[in-house]
């Protein structure tokens, strides 16, 4: 049936699905937990693989990085319970790849056997595998809000630098109400006003204080130190 080949999942700019899980570390029910705080929600395809051993070794090794942003992360695949457990308590006693070891991961990983979390969130791409979910990624904000969703397939790891990158970014889009220009990291120039305030962006041409860069009446762009960054999101970067 056509109605098979139909992939529901949330949007940027929807409310986070909300659902009920049992974890690595007890029961949890998303998003209510988690209010106040930012979440990175992803998935993986199955536990006791390469790709994926080598994708949680990395999380667990920058889990702090991400709790010191006001960040939770939150695992998921399809597999059990007791399974997730062998696995990450293998990862810590058995693995090391480049340079790390002993990595202890704390943060939830969720058993989804019954696919009710990946289904909601579209993880499973029936084109990509019926059985096991692809590498989602999807950004939520203390308010429950999607706010960046990044999908890999099964073969390629994913970019931790970049998951880093996009949650520092949307935290300064919110704390400065400016928008960000490709490859943007803290203490590069941020792009003003906001998009669709080309008005306010033809002012800011007759602007002298040297502050603001106009290369068109609709791109303007001005400093915003590290520092300053720093201090709104509250962590050295």
């Amino acid at each position: 049936m056509e109605n098979e080949n139909i992939i529901s999942m949330p949007r940027i700019g929807d409310q986070a699905p909300s659902f009920e899980a049992v974890t690595t570390q007890g029961k949890i029910s998303f998003p209510n937990d988690f209010k106040g705080k930012w979440v990175i929600l992803f998935s993986h395809p199955a536990d006791f693989t390469p790709v994926c051993t080598s994708e949680f070794m990395t999380f667990g090794r920058m889990a702090k990085e991400f709790e010191a942003l006001n960040c939770q992360l939150i695992g998921l695949s399809i597999d059990g319970l007791y399974s997730h457990i062998a696995w990450l308590r293998t990862i810590q006693e058995k693995i090391e790849y480049r340079g790390m070891k002993n990595i202890e991961v704390k943060f939830p990983l969720i058993e989804d056997v019954s696919m009710n979390v990946a289904s909601k969130y579209g993880m499973i791409q029936p084109g990509e595998s019926k059985t096991q979910a692809v590498r989602a990624v999807f950004f939520i904000d203390p308010k429950g809000i999607i706010r960046a969703i990044i999908y890999y397939p099964l073969a390629l790891g994913r970019n931790f630098d970049e998951i880093k990158r996009a949650l520092i970014g949307l935290q300064t889009v919110d704390a400065f109400s400016v928008a960000l220009p490709a490859d943007w990291r803290p203490g590069d120039e941020v792009i003003v006003p906001t998009a669709g305030s080309c008005g306010v962006a033809k002012e800011r041409m007759n602007d002298h204080s040297g502050a603001i860069t106009c290369h068109d009446w609709f791109f303007c762009t001005k400093p915003l130190p590290k520092e300053e960054v720093e201090a709104k999101l509250g962590e050295k970067l």
